[in-house]
């Protein structure tokens, strides 16, 4: 029996996954700080609206969506230890920028620049309440300013996915991928569960500035680490062979498994559009992620429209952690493809497709979201805590047909073509319901839907949207691939 066999396997990839979920958290937390400030804090001081807040998330959609175009050819360029250092680096610092947005409004609208937090906020309401001034100078610079900080943040966000991606399949072989791709994944529900706790408290004591600056600066300490954990598997020292045997388990060789070192054949990034298979992976990721998003970026607005509890009040945090702490039973939906695989039989993406149209039912919960509203807030939030555990199984599985599919130098290419269409479906919806509720709010009584007036008849509009989402891009994706086909390069 050779020493492979006889010597115990390490698992540093565990580790490996759990910086994953770190930075993941991180990137949900900095983008979660300006959902859970802005109804509260910030549009009072800068005289924001509806449609100011659903321009600056439909924007930082697009955007995003632009840049998980390129993201990922650059991940892949980079490769993975450098990609990531870029991309969070980019991220913190756009997160940050966002506290001086109030100083910059001041010293351009005011002609204040040298002064505090606390100081252009001053300023500010001296300028509102001035007669003549009606605020708009204010709602406009302001909303621009935003607009350009988070930007920068979607500029880096945008390579996290690629980069988690590309490295779960560097340290794990295809059966493993779901069940670690969600554990990581589960670090947006975890920086959702964790940002209703801690921002809306510092906003209140430290201002929402500081909000910003302290989740942001997180990002930085992540990069620390990353320089000393992370290296490629097969250069990796903390690692035995037993382990790098066992990663490599999918790699056909007549080599040594734990020498292979098979990152695939290269595809031209123009070529990744003729394949069926990214094309299956577009609309996955275009009918879905602006769901993810609605919630992510509109719930704690729901709750303070809807049901009067500030995103600061008890009762507001206790409903928005609840409702991302039951989106953590995700983690469930990454085994369930592994236990297709090892129970019955089924190849790896035979058994993902099986359990994401599982998981697309689950989202019809949301079309009782709104009916129950009036019993107990606590029932809307349960279903769509529900309906985001459906969606992060879903998304942890999509994103491992990537794997599945395409050689390891293409796959950080392929998700940011994924997440650029997830950007654009995330515009529509993020765009569209600022108008809408802008609108329904202004109609009141005379704007109904489906037993609702006003802005509620909003809210119902674009849930009855998310419930149906998930079924319909299961379909389109079947129909484009209907059975396990691996892209072969000619």
């Amino acid at each position: 029996m050779n020493s492979i066999q006889t010597t115990k396997m390490t698992n540093y990839r565990w580790i490996i996954c759990t910086m994953l979920f770190f930075a993941t958290t991180v990137n949900y937390m900095d983008r979660q700080v300006l959902s859970l400030t802005w109804k509260d804090f910030i549009a009072p001081e800068f005289q924001w609206n509806d449609a100011n807040y659903g321009m600056i998330t439909a924007y930082f959609s697009i955007f995003y969506a632009i840049c998980m175009l390129f993201a990922g050819k650059l991940v892949d360029w980079l490769d993975t230890r450098r990609g990531y250092l870029w991309a969070i680096g980019i991220w913190s610092t756009g997160a940050v920028l966002h506290a001086f947005c109030g100083i910059a409004t001041s010293g351009i609208v005011t002609g204040h620049w040298l002064v505090g937090f606390e100081g252009a906020k001053e300023h500010i309401a001296e300028y509102v309440n001035t007669a003549g001034h009606v605020g708009l100078a204010v709602s406009t610079v302001s909303v621009w300013l935003f607009l350009i900080c988070r930007m920068v943040l979607a500029t880096g966000e945008s390579g996290n996915f690629p980069a988690a991606i590309k490295v779960t399949a560097e340290y794990f072989p295809k059966k493993d991928r779901a069940f670690a791709t969600s554990i990581f994944n589960n670090g947006a529900s975890v920086g959702a569960l964790i940002a209703p706790l801690t921002i809306p408290l510092l906003a209140s004591h430290f201002g929402w500035e500081m909000s910003f600056v302290v989740i942001g600066a997180l990002g930085y300490i992540w990069m620390a680490f990353w320089v000393f954990v992370y290296a490629k598997p097969k250069d990796n020292k903390r690692m035995n062979a037993a382990e790098l045997t066992y990663i490599n388990q999918d790699v056909e060789t007549t080599e040594d498994p734990k020498d292979a070192h098979d990152e695939g054949p290269k595809i031209g990034f123009l070529k990744c559009f003729t394949y069926r298979q990214t094309w299956a992976f577009i609309v996955g990721k275009f009918m879905t992620d602006g769901v993810w998003w609605f919630f992510l970026f509109w719930t704690p607005a729901y709750i303070s429209d809807v049901y009067g509890y500030s995103s600061d009040s008890p009762m507001g945090m206790a409903l928005i952690f609840t409702l991302y702490l039951i989106t953590m039973l995700s983690i469930l939906g990454g085994y369930l493809p592994t236990y297709f695989v090892n129970r019955l039989g089924m190849n790896p993406y035979a058994g993902r497709m099986r359990a994401m149209l599982i998981f697309a039912f689950f989202p019809l919960f949301g079309l009782l979201a709104q009916p129950l509203g009036p019993i107990s807030p606590w029932l809307p939030v349960i279903l769509i805590g529900i309906l985001g555990a459906a969606h992060q199984s879903w998304s942890a599985n999509i994103f491992s047909t990537v794997g599945d599919m395409f050689p390891k130098s293409a796959i950080a290419t392929i998700t940011g073509i994924g997440g650029m269409a997830g950007g654009v479906g995330s515009f529509l919806i993020n765009y569209g319901s600022g108008q809408l509720f802008t609108f329904a709010e202004n109609q009141g009584a005379a704007f109904s839907f489906m037993g609702f007036d006003g802005k509620p008849a909003g809210y119902m509009i674009i849930f009855s949207i998310c419930a149906v989402a998930y079924l319909i891009g299961w379909s389109i994706m079947k129909i484009l691939v209907p059975k396990y086909k691996p892209v072969i390069v000619e």
